[in-house]
């Protein structure tokens, strides 16, 4: 079967988050917290990919009002396909954000964050080459190797 058919048979309209790194699909289910969307969601895990071996796929059926371009921190091989009329017609390669708020979480116990739950986590990119982003409040590091 040729994954470009796996990818989009059967959706009409939508979103198709592919390229997920093999097993990762669910941390984007729930980062996206996609259990509260009133759309048909499939997730395919461990299809075959001649680029990847293997990789997770994700399929949003219907129109949303989700920021996909932040999934680039969690996943730097995430694509997203914009569907309609069962033709992808648009394809987005993400990019690493320069800040971003609540998408991952300062783990230093001195960080006001931990103090003041409500304050937002935000992070800036400090070196885009090795992904590492620092908390804005406290400079603690953060890279998805320490994940």
């Amino acid at each position: 079967m040729d994954n470009r058919e796996l990818r989009i048979g059967g959706l009409q309209e939508g979103v198709v988050i592919d390229h997920i790194k093999a097993g990762g699909a669910m941390e984007i289910y729930n980062y996206l917290h996609l259990e509260q969307v009133d759309a048909s969601v499939a997730i395919i895990k461990n299809a075959r990919s001649s680029k990847m071996g293997k990789k997770d796929i994700i399929k949003i059926e219907g129109p949303i009002s989700i920021d996909l371009e932040m999934l680039g921190v969690l996943d730097e091989n995430i694509t997203i396909d914009v569907i309609k009329d069962n033709r992808i017609v648009e394809k987005r390669v993400l990019a690493l954000p320069e800040v971003v708020t609540n998408i991952i979480k300062c783990k230093n116990p001195r960080c006001i964050t931990s103090v003041e739950q409500e304050l937002p986590h935000r992070f800036k990119l400090t070196d885009r080459d090795h992904r590492v982003y620092r908390c804005m409040y406290c400079e603690q590091r953060w890279d998805r190797k320490l994940r």
